[in-house]
């Protein structure tokens, strides 16, 4: 059923892209810790208390919802657990924002330097085009870990450990898994920043969590480019960001597509000369969708190994 689950996400995916924002239950947890965002008397313990009990209440909610469903109908548990891993994933709406970027690059600047936010947290209004189809790049690749390698690899490995000792609960575990994660995320994409002190707890906590995703990302990426060696050369770069994990998928999509990948007065990846082409970016868009499409391949057939 775990492994059914992840094909329900997948599809709704393909399909939908994401829920309406009105119901997206990121959007929604993202509106509960809002009010965290202001100053306070002891900004770091307050956000070891969220960083600590915020992402539990995010997964509790889906657990004892699948769990219920489950008991009632397992197909009932498998549809309820891929709508929260399709909620807290995404990778055709990366794509398509990604695409839209990197098209606009070459005949409409503005346009694109616009349409970067929709990726790239930086300031885009003296980008050249180059520079902007770098930050759609570099955004492709540290999105996908985040968006969704990371939250479908604790649903399978949740889903796999479940399976084996308590396969009764394997669809409500992977649940949890996965917006227990997606919300660790969340709190660092929106307190995980130097001037905000209360952040620093949901940074080092999401500094963890991502440090395998980040890599198997680069792994992803490499394999689906045919390109092996270009994991080995990101390791010489993937220190460059300030970040410990996003430097991995990062490098080893610029040392694939032999492309330059800067954030000016960040960091600086000299996979090759020059930035992104159009060309580039587009066979970019290529590499992250087969290593998406892999991920999910490969989380399937794991998950249908345990299943009953």
């Amino acid at each position: 059923m775990t492994a059914g689950a992840v094909l329900v996400a997948a599809g709704l995916d393909a399909l939908l892209a994401e829920p309406p924002a009105r119901v997206h239950p990121v959007a929604l947890f993202g509106r509960l810790v809002d009010p965290l965002d202001r100053d306070w008397g002891r900004p770091r313990a307050v956000g070891v208390g969220a960083a600590s009990l915020l992402p539990l209440l995010a997964a509790g909610v889906p657990f004892g919802l699948v769990l219920a469903a489950s008991s009632v109908d397992p197909r009932a548990g498998a549809a309820l657990a891929g709508l929260v891993l399709f909620s807290a994933s995404s990778l055709r709406m990366l794509l398509g924002a990604a695409r839209r970027t990197i098209v606009e690059s070459e005949s409409d600047l503005a346009a694109a330097r616009e349409s970067l936010l929709a990726l790239a947290g930086r300031d885009a209004a003296s980008l050249s085009a180059g520079q902007v189809r770098s930050a759609a790049v570099e955004s492709l690749a540290e999105n996908l870990a985040d968006g969704l390698v990371a939250p479908l690899g604790a649903f399978t490995l949740a889903g796999f450990v479940a399976g084996v000792a308590a396969p009764g609960l394997a669809l409500p575990l992977a649940a949890a898994a996965a917006a227990w994660t997606k919300a660790v995320n969340t709190l660092d994409s929106m307190f995980g920043y130097r001037e905000k002190p209360v952040g620093w707890a949901p940074a080092r906590l999401d500094d963890v969590v991502m440090w395998l995703p980040a890599r198997v990302t680069a792994l992803l990426l490499a394999l689906a480019a045919g390109r092996p060696d270009a994991l080995l050369a990101a390791r010489r770069d993937a220190r460059a960001p300030p970040s410990p994990n996003s430097g991995w998928p990062m490098a080893t999509l610029a040392h694939v597509l032999g492309v330059r990948l800067e954030k000016p007065g960040v960091y600086d990846l000299p996979g090759g000369g020059d930035y992104p082409s159009v060309a580039d970016g587009l066979r970019a868009l290529g590499v992250t969708a087969f290593a998406g499409v892999v991920a999910v391949a490969g989380a399937v057939g794991l998950l249908w190994g345990v299943a009953p």
